[in-house]
């Protein structure tokens, strides 16, 4: 399984190459989220040995049992799934990243639970880039109030954007949806300068992702196989 991973990851890293030298960009610019959702604490254990250090976390329970379990580790951790009400105390208080802000109602959640000794809380607002109601995320007219509403809290600090576009095979018809994206992230820095993420692209489309201006990309299968 280690020699599995150490291909994997050095795959990926391959195609995050390939892809910024595609679109002119320094590979340094795309950072790698490790998606370790479903797949134990030893698998997270072994990639930070081979240099990686964000993982991503979709259900609390699962993660926080990873987080305390590791904690002799340099791991940054994000949360990405759909953010509950009731589950807002707990990220808050074991996550570094929050990737799925999408309501005022957790912003504020958030902000008021952070605890004082912990660095601020980095936010990412997620955007329903493609309006799927069974999907979550904030529709485009909504970025500016939760932008605004994340900048007035000293708990959190707000970095950018995240979106998860519904599928698509067809590289033109990725590339065209993650330049949507891209044209959201331009316009919200130019009312929050100190904006630096758009959390963006998958082990399926991360290409395409990049191509547009993705500094984040969210990879799972292709880092550790089918999820468990």
């Amino acid at each position: 399984m280690n020699r599995k991973h150490s291909n994997q990851i050095e795959q990926v890293h391959t195609r995050i190459a390939n892809a910024c030298a595609q679109a002119g960009r320094d590979p340094a610019s795309v950072r790698l989220l490790a998606v370790s959702k479903t797949h134990p604490a030893s698998a997270v254990s072994h990639l930070h040995r081979l240099g990686q250090r964000a993982f991503g976390e979709s259900y609390v329970d699962e993660a926080v049992a990873k987080i305390t379990g590791l904690t002799d580790l340099d791991i940054e951790w994000h949360y990405i799934g759909p953010i509950q009400s009731n589950k807002t105390r707990t990220i808050a208080e074991h996550f570094d990243w929050v990737q799925g802000v999408d309501r005022v109602k957790v912003v504020r959640r958030l902000a008021d639970q952070r605890p004082d000794d912990l660095p601020p809380l980095q936010a990412l607002i997620q955007v329903n880039i493609d309006d799927e109601p069974q999907k979550a995320g904030c529709t485009p007219g909504e970025i500016g109030e939760l932008a605004a509403q994340i900048t007035a809290c000293d708990r959190l600090s707000l970095r950018g954007l995240m979106a998860i576009p519904a599928p698509r095979d067809d590289f033109a018809e990725q590339k065209a949806v993650f330049d949507r994206l891209y044209d959201l992230f331009a316009e919200l820095r130019n009312h929050h300068p100190g904006i630096d993420t758009l959390s963006a692209g998958m082990s399926a489309d991360l290409e395409a992702a990049i191509a547009a201006g993705s500094t984040m990309v969210r990879v799972g299968t292709a880092l550790f196989g089918k999820r468990k």
